[in-house]
């Protein structure tokens, strides 16, 4: 009887406490998210979903607008994650990356539309079909928000809540094979193609550095030792020609001669009995520690902060550092010169390539570490050094939301048809603006890295969560009557656009097949499958192409979205 009376007792807090039942489904749905079979997770998206399905089933709503928060959150921070970017990827290798994300988007667009027609689907059934195949939540997100503010007409016999349900059953049905099944195909192509991605991606490695041998590790732990200098070897030599020798890997940062601090340059020549600091890799000095002398334990020498911070490259030092030979690794040798290293570069969120001739573009992160003396100097290089603040611009950020949807509610009426980006478009463009400009202007919108992801996971994860309650009552009904029958139709819409994909852009894009993997992962907008891609060919190089279509598909597949319910 007390179960049953807490049981009742619980159930009556959810339905009068929405804010209580949101927080559940996330928790819950993170959970069974994270639960693996045979090695595969569902996932944070499909957890959320799967879990709001069930509680929305058995009759848990809650306000939509919490819905529309967690939208407008999640657009607006995809259109500043992308903004430093975007325009760069247009610059450069644009065109290549634009012509695939449009063909794989249009390949699907076009399936999405004809199974609808072929299986006489309910309105709306299309678009769900389209963002679950593509494994795309702006285009789910998009199609959603475009039915609710009325953006689309509804057909007659039809209501608006039925639309959403149709677009969210639709998506719940076909996402799981888009994921499961995309991760599949990018593992098992190559091997059915029989192409040999460790060694493809090896060649590519090696054409673009021009064979150097030296690479920069990714190791993080930078140490600080200090010795006495007995190698007769060191003693010559100026700092720059020793670090020629050790590229990226340990820098100087303090002699003591004859009892006295000297000043450090590059023109430093050494001498027997220079009592020195060395800052570097740690297995550098477990490989080579012997090669200096004998080692110190000195409180004056060894006291030396190390710091670490992101330094975002800005459009007005790309020329500057371009200049560089366009080379990551010499981009690293330079800064080791100024006694600091380059750990990571990131890219639209997304690690590349430390090593070989990689274009550094405007708003990449570069992850350095270095003594706290020095570091501010590689902002003299690249850009804008962050710092440590954590303060987010909330004035710029909430101001930017108000301009996109703003921007959303704009139309122009061509050929008698109103004709506008909507409030998933207004909202991607407002951010992909902010974006940009912040790459200018780098004390303007500053929005850190996690509050960002904080924005953009928790923003979809409340949308999912409303989209998961709202579809729950009719779910059963849409499995029984077209399940099987659109499970089908997902499957084509995940697997023949990559094909399609893989066969233009080797064709007619002539696009190496590591970079074009990685660009069709990204082109689906799957971070999954790009970790795939990098395992299978043992290298990052696949993230590159990953980064450069990814900018153009977020863009792509939101409009998408919308447009697919007014055909």
């Amino acid at each position: 009887m007390k179960s049953g009376k807490m049981m009742a007792f619980f159930e009556e807090f959810l339905r009068g406490n929405p804010v209580g039942l949101l927080f559940l489904v996330l928790g819950l749905g993170y959970l069974v998210g994270k639960m693996k079979i045979r090695g595969f997770d569902m996932g944070s998206i499909s957890g959320v979903l799967f879990v709001g399905l069930i509680f929305g089933h058995f009759g848990y709503k809650f306000d939509t607008t919490v819905q529309s928060i967690g939208f407008t959150l999640f657009i607006f921070s995809v259109g500043l994650q992308a903004g430093p970017g975007f325009f760069s990827v247009i610059r450069q290798d644009g065109l290549k990356y634009l012509c695939l994300a449009v063909v794989i988007a249009g390949t699907g667009f076009a399936l999405a539309i004809g199974w609808a027609k072929v299986l006489g689907l309910e309105p709306g059934a299309a678009a769900g079909l389209l963002s679950g195949g593509l494994t795309s939540s702006p285009t789910l997100a998009a199609a959603q928000e475009a039915v609710r503010a009325g953006q689309v007409p509804v057909p007659a016999g039809f209501t608006a809540d039925q639309l959403m349900t149709n677009v969210t059953t639709a998506y719940a049905i076909t996402y799981i094979f888009g994921l499961v099944g995309l991760i599949l195909i990018i593992r098992f192509l190559p091997r059915i193609l029989q192409l040999d991605l460790p060694s493809e991606a090896a060649k590519l490695e090696d054409s673009r550095s021009g064979g150097l041998e030296d690479r920069v590790s990714v190791l993080n732990e930078i140490v600080v030792r200090a010795y006495r200098v007995t190698n007769e070897e060191l003693v010559g030599p100026t700092l720059e020609r020793i670090y020629e020798r050790f590229p990226a890997r340990v820098t100087v940062e303090r002699i003591r001669r004859r009892g006295e601090l000297i000043p450090v340059t590059l023109e430093t020549q050494i001498e027997l009995g220079d009592e020195v600091c060395i800052v570097g890799y740690l297995d550098e000095f477990i490989a080579r520690a012997g090669n200096v002398g004998p080692e110190l334990s000195d409180a004056e020498l060894l006291d030396v902060r190390i710091k670490s911070c992101r330094a975002v490259v800005l459009r007005s030092k790309i020329k500057k550092v371009s200049k560089i030979k366009k080379v990551a690794t010499n981009l690293a040798k330079v800064a080791a010169k100024r006694g600091c290293f380059i750990s990571r570069i990131q890219r639209l969120g997304v690690d590349i390539p430390l090593e070989g001739e990689f274009t550094v573009q405007a708003g990449d992160v570069l992850h350095i570490t270095g003594s706290s003396s020095r570091v501010e100097a590689i902002g003299d290089l690249v850009g804008h050094i962050e710092g440590e603040a954590e303060q987010t611009d909330l004035v710029t950020f909430a101001l930017g939301i108000t301009g996109g949807l703003l921007i959303g509610t704009w139309t122009v009426t061509v050929a008698g048809i109103s004709v506008g980006l909507g409030t998933a478009g207004g909202l991607l463009a407002a951010g992909l603006i902010i974006g940009y400009l912040r790459v200018l202007h780098p004390t303007f919108g500053r929005v850190p890295g996690a509050a960002r992801w904080v924005f953009m996971e928790l923003g979809l994860m409340m949308f999912m969560a409303g989209v998961g309650l709202r579809a729950g009552s009719g779910i059963l009904e849409t499995l029984a009557q077209s399940g099987m029958s659109l499970f089908i139709a997902g499957m084509c819409v995940t697997t023949i656009p990559v094909l399609v994909g893989y066969v233009f852009g080797r064709r007619v894009l002539s696009i190496n097949p590591v970079m074009l993997l990685g660009a069709i992962t990204g082109s689906m907008t799957s971070g999954a499958s790009l970790s795939i891609v990098n395992a299978e060919a043992k290298s990052s190089v696949p993230s590159l192409g990953y980064t450069g279509a990814y900018a153009f598909a977020n863009v792509l597949l939101t409009v998408a979205g919308s447009i697919i319910l007014l055909i």
